[in-house]
């Protein structure tokens, strides 16, 4: 069993504004005392009772604990120091205050391929340093890759939240239904057996959006999407893809594959032509333009990927099934 600090967190850190929160979480920003250091203070609120749904048991939070104190890269958030109350975990991690992505890009007019994919590249980085420790991180979407510091030339991303990320152990087989509908792969939908693939499946929706606008398997209802993806229903409109080069299709097919063994590994895509190949491959126009009429500032089609839009499908929280109707 993990050990965690038994101290009262604001003996040692400063709470200042709330950034976020979830069903069973609060993240705020906190100033170290001492050095002065901000950094993010997520407070997870623990189950009380095993029979009780309120709350993130133990063993889901020494899971997430020891595997955020595994892994240090570039892209990949950092732990810096844990604490433990009555009703809390905390976990202080690094700040990231540049926002999500998606939300960076929105604020731009234009984005060529070679852009795109720099940011991918770092995207990919990240994940094949995970999958290098054999941790898939099983909810990758948009919201969940941020940036470092946006007011920069080149902004570094960085992958958040491995609240239902987990070890692949050679000969354990592991099978769960969660993950948020849009961006989960088919073997989730159909409760089969899980690893490092369901990952790539999840790359290859959020290259699509990134490209587009347009999400691929976004139905009516969940179950809609669910079936959608089940069946790899999806194609490359023309409304969305008219400028897009064909190594980009190609980079996203082989990734959009029902069989998680003929999908394209993390090593393998880095390895593809269309992330290898530098120089502007053809400029294709904005999310904003896409799947909105902005008018006078109106929503983004990046911003349609926020939980603010009515059509969005819910940030399924730990532990829900994501069976049933929508």
């Amino acid at each position: 069993m993990s050990t965690f600090r038994q101290e009262d967190v604001e003996d040692h850190y400063e709470m200042g504004e709330e950034l976020g929160s979830g069903q069973f979480a609060i993240v705020r920003k906190c100033r170290q005392k001492g050095t002065g250091k901000e950094y993010a203070a997520k407070f997870i609120k623990k189950r009380r009772l095993s029979s009780s749904r309120r709350g993130v048991s133990r063993e889901e939070i020494e899971r997430e604990v020891n595997i955020l104190r595994e892994i240090r890269h570039p892209n990949i958030i950092t732990l810096h120091d844990i604490f433990e109350n009555k009703t809390d975990v905390v976990l202080i991690l690094e700040l990231v205050s540049g926002g999500e992505l998606f939300d960076f890009l929105a604020e731009k007019e234009s984005l060529t391929e070679d852009e795109a994919t720099q940011f991918l590249k770092q995207i990919l980085d990240g994940v094949h340093y995970l999958h290098s420790k054999r941790i898939a991180h099983f909810d990758l979407k948009p919201e969940n890759i941020m940036l470092l510091d946006k007011n920069v030339p080149n902004p570094r991303i960085k992958l958040i939240d491995f609240g239902i990320a987990h070890k692949i152990e050679a000969g354990n087989e592991f099978k769960n239904i969660f993950g948020t509908p849009e961006f989960v792969a088919p073997e989730i939908v159909n409760y089969e057996p899980l690893g490092l693939e369901a990952d790539m499946w999840s790359i290859g929706v959020i290259t699509y959006i990134l490209l587009s606008g347009a999400s691929p398997f976004l139905g009516e209802t969940k179950q809609e999407t669910l079936t959608n993806i089940s069946a790899v229903n999806y194609d490359f409109d023309e409304e969305y893809f008219s400028n897009t080069s064909e190594l980009a299709k190609d980079f996203i097919r082989r990734l959009l594959v029902k069989d998680p063994k003929r999908r394209m590994t993390i090593a393998q895509s880095l390895e593809h032509s269309w992330i290898k190949v530098s120089g502007e491959v053809g400029e294709f126009p904005g999310l904003p333009a896409l799947a909105f009429s902005l008018g006078s500032g109106g929503p983004s089609a990046f911003k349609a990927f926020g939980c603010d839009n009515p059509q969005w499908l819910g940030r399924v929280p730990r532990g829900m099934s994501l069976g049933g109707g929508g």
